[in-house]
């Protein structure tokens, strides 16, 4: 979005464990890892800024996000989120908005730069699109009121491409609990998913679109994963116990996740990452207007110099508790560029990934489980989904 993790045994808690490695990995090591990697990050805002005449293929990266840096940083397939504020609910706009940031995607940046990006929709698109040296683009929706609460809106934006929903967006819907909401109030308007709320998971699931956690209250996260005849994963969200927020997951959370086949899809906003930079942000926001961060120059210049920005470390830190607590199977990228006001030391932007690969190759992972976090896991829950759809 733009601006505003049950136990396992002993043995296995070990056998998840990567050895920490304090070897000194070579430039040439990180890139042909790096290379060898099919780079799936599930969460990009830049679209927020096409849509609004921001040209992808500029040579200057004004941001976190350009045709460019994506090259630079290996991505292999992107997610681009066709983001709708809440705001496009009043007046009933989140249909035309929804629309239009699908057209951002399909035409301002797939259609305007074919030689680099290519439309896909399945796992083998993905893959077949990679080894010809290009970028796959796909679509997620942000935010379920984007449906205006028909099934019919929810089936033509998957013939459109989208390939997953968020269920909601910091706003409570018509028929799911979202945590932005119960952060504010303290109170679940539904207690989860209405029953509306379950047919619209059904209804992914017939489809083949993928269900994603990122943003809804914990009741409706639990409501989900009973529903679901597919894994569902959380697009762009991290550990509540390293960093207490109610948009990141608790422990019982991601293993319950994990044991469906599903993937937690870590966010890079500093304030989903350490504590320090939550409570920093949290007292500013407490005499500022956190609106103001996405359109205010200068707003967003003194929230970044009051908020201590997170590390490489720390993202590093939140892929181990999710390996720790659920294993390598459970963990993917799910960046949120250009939708954070503040992004951690060493990823400033895409160009920075592999500074992430050297990172975890430095803290013991082999090659393949970098493979797996960067794409296998990501691959593996898309084909679950459109096979548990083929069975419909």
């Amino acid at each position: 979005m733009p601006y505003p993790c049950l136990s396992v045994s002993i043995c296995g808690l070990f056998a998840f464990l990567p050895a920490f490695s304090q070897t000194r990995i070579t430039d040439a090591e990180v890139q042909k890892i790096h290379k060898s990697a099919l780079l799936i990050d599930t969460h990009n805002d830049i679209t927020s800024r096409t849509v609004d005449g921001y040209d992808i293929g500029t040579a200057k990266n004004d941001g976190h996000t350009n045709l460019t840096a994506l090259k630079e940083g290996g991505v292999g397939a992107q997610f681009f989120a066709v983001y709708v504020s809440a705001s496009y609910v009043n007046g009933n706009h989140s249909a035309r908005r929804t629309l239009e940031m699908i057209d951002t995607v399909r035409h301002d940046i797939i259609a305007r730069y074919p030689n680099d990006l290519v439309f896909a929709t399945t796992a083998d698109d993905i893959e077949r699109i990679h080894k010809q040296g290009k970028i796959a683009a796909l679509m997620g929706i942000e935010g379920g009121h984007a449906i205006e609460d028909s099934l019919r809106l929810l089936r033509d934006y998957y013939a459109l491409g989208i390939r997953y929903m968020t269920l909601t967006h910091t706003n409570t819907n018509n028929w799911a609990d979202s945590s932005g909401d119960i952060d504010k109030a303290g109170v679940e308007r539904h207690n989860g998913l209405t029953d509306f709320g379950k047919q619209v998971v059904r209804e992914m699931n017939r489809l083949g679109m993928i269900v994603d956690i990122s943003h809804v209250a914990d009741k409706t996260f639990w409501d989900a994963l009973e529903v679901s005849s597919a894994p569902i994963f959380a697009s762009h969200s991290s550990c509540r116990a390293l960093a207490n927020v109610p948009r990141n997951m608790t422990d019982e959370m991601i293993v319950a996740l994990a044991k469906k086949g599903g993937v937690v899809q870590v966010n890079f906003y500093c304030e989903f990452l350490s504590q320090k930079s939550e409570d920093a942000s949290k007292a500013f926001l407490a005499t500022h207007d956190a609106l103001k961060l996405e359109k205010d120059p200068a707003a967003l210049e003194a929230y970044q110099k009051s908020v201590p920005p997170a590390t490489l470390a720390d993202v590093v830190a939140h892929i181990d508790h999710i390996v720790k607590i659920a294993g390598i199977n459970a963990v993917g990228i799910g960046s949120d560029f250009d939708g954070i006001p503040c992004a951690p030391q060493g990823l400033e932007d895409v160009a920075k990934f592999p500074n992430l690969t050297r990172a975890l190759l430095e803290k013991g992972y082999s090659a393949d489980d970098i493979r797996k976090i960067y794409g296998g896991n990501t691959l593996r829950v898309m084909r679950a989904v459109e096979a548990a759809a083929r069975k419909q």
